[in-house]
């Protein structure tokens, strides 16, 4: 029996003393081996929490300095406090999808790593429409706090 990750199966394998005349000097026959399964030894490529908890958390506490200020009356240092929650939450952001990335993910629309097709041109300028279109909310939001 061979060691390791294999997972052989067993078909129709006729009893010991059946075998015992059919062995040549070099072990059984071609056809008397049965075939092999092979299995893959990495694991899944997946996020794990302990990967996505500092991520959240970070986005959670940058939101907050986002939204307290605007929310509330702050006074002068409000802005600067929303702008840097704005840059965390950003941060946070940035480092999700590079997590996401590394295991495999990737945006709706866009194709897979590695497979070859193009880009969808509107999927892109979608996507660009809509990040600018919350930096400029966002800087109008701040802007407002002045």
């Amino acid at each position: 029996m061979e060691a390791g990750p294999r997972d052989t199966e067993q078909h129709d394998v006729p009893p010991p003393q059946e075998t015992a005349g059919r062995l040549s000097p070099d072990g059984p026959d071609e056809q008397d081996v049965a075939p092999e399964v092979e299995v893959e030894l990495r694991p899944a490529r997946r996020l794990r929490i302990w990967q996505l908890a500092p991520i959240i958390m970070l986005a959670a506490v940058g939101s907050l300095m986002f939204a307290f200020p605007l929310a509330f009356e702050f006074g002068d240092g409000g802005a600067v406090v929303a702008m840097l929650g704005l840059l965390i939450s950003c941060c946070a952001a940035g480092w999700g999808m590079m997590a996401a990335r590394r295991v495999g993910h990737t945006w709706p629309g866009l194709p897979a790593r590695g497979s070859g097709d193009r880009l969808d041109w509107r999927v892109i300028a979608l996507y660009v429409a809509l990040g600018g279109g919350l930096v400029a909310l966002a800087v109008w939001r701040v802007a407002r706090l002045r």
